[in-house]
């Protein structure tokens, strides 16, 4: 029996993985993000990362604030940098649009339609799992919400249900924040969201805005909320003063169980790694019985 066929705990291979990959704010004309931040480098980095996976995504989830002024050029230069990479992958590529973007410039540049007003939405089918992308974007502003049009949409989309269910992309968390800056420019109308999706197969909630990882639950769904990868928060500080940093990039490997959804923070860095397990490791454990497994991995020394 093959070693990748062996089921070592209780559960089985994950369903459906998707990379989760957030606020990546490029700049045209190779600029450097608040003078400070190679946001452009950093995707890059976040790239080769996810391209190292042992396993290719069933799709790529980026959750806006795709760039950072909404210039054409700096989406001219994410469609060129991400969509052969996707395809290489060959995984499903999903934008979704945040403060920092601009709707009829994200519309024409990366989705190839007419420069519209109206909100980037879509929905996808992962082989029964349904992912449905929300733009909370308020064209002027940088707090999110979802208007009347948006709402009745998801309504009616989650009408019918999907074989694995369904996960919502947004920009604006449905979550309060570790930092007063950001409860200014939450999510509003978070109760409509919540009557919307009460009593739907939404199983989950992927988000980005915060600059930093965390987690919480809004109307019985988990909501996960992926870091930047352009610069994060630095939470060390204390709230009034956390300011960004350009450390502790990271992107989200989800991945979708029949019976749960699990989200592993990948960093992007360069560090060595202890090689104690390997496939080797992972043969021998397979060619033992699930006691013996017990006993040469579970068992402490000399009990």
């Amino acid at each position: 029996m093959a070693a990748a066929s062996v089921r070592f705990g209780s559960h089985p291979p994950a369903a459906r993985t998707i990379v989760h990959v957030s606020d990546t704010h490029l700049l045209g004309a190779d600029r450097l993000l608040g003078g400070r931040y190679d946001s452009t480098a950093n995707l890059q980095r976040t790239l080769e990362a996810i391209e190292r996976l042992d396993a290719a995504p069933d799709a790529i989830v980026f959750t806006g604030d795709l760039t950072d002024l909404g210039e054409p050029d700096a989406y001219a230069a994410l469609k060129a940098t991400v969509e052969p990479f996707a395809a290489r992958l060959g995984a499903q590529l999903v934008w979704v649009a945040g403060n920092h973007d601009e709707r009829p410039e994200l519309h024409q540049g990366l989705l190839g339609g007419a420069p519209t007003q109206e909100p980037v939405t879509g929905v996808w089918d992962l082989d029964g799992l349904r992912l449905i992308a929300l733009d909370t974007s308020v064209p002027g502003w940088h707090h999110g919400d979802l208007d009347d049009d948006q709402l009745a949409w998801l309504r009616e989309v989650l009408a019918a249900p999907a074989p694995r269910g369904t996960l919502l992309a947004m920009h604006h968390p449905p979550l309060p924040s570790h930092l007063p800056l950001f409860d200014i420019l939450e999510l509003r109308h978070q109760d409509a969201l919540a009557q919307a999706i009460a009593g739907t197969d939404v199983r989950g909630i992927l988000a980005g805005h915060l600059h930093y990882c965390t987690h919480g639950m809004f109307a019985g769904v988990e909501v996960s909320v992926a870091a930047a990868t352009c610069y994060t928060m630095n939470l060390a500080r204390p709230a009034q003063q956390v300011n960004g940093m350009d450390a502790a990039q990271s992107f989200q490997l989800v991945h979708v169980y029949d019976d749960t959804i699990t989200h592993a923070v990948v960093p992007v860095v360069d560090a060595e790694t202890a090689d104690f397990f390997d496939e080797e490791w992972i043969a021998a454990m397979a060619a033992l019985t699930p006691q013996q497994r017990l006993e040469a991995f579970s068992r402490k020394p000399g009990r």
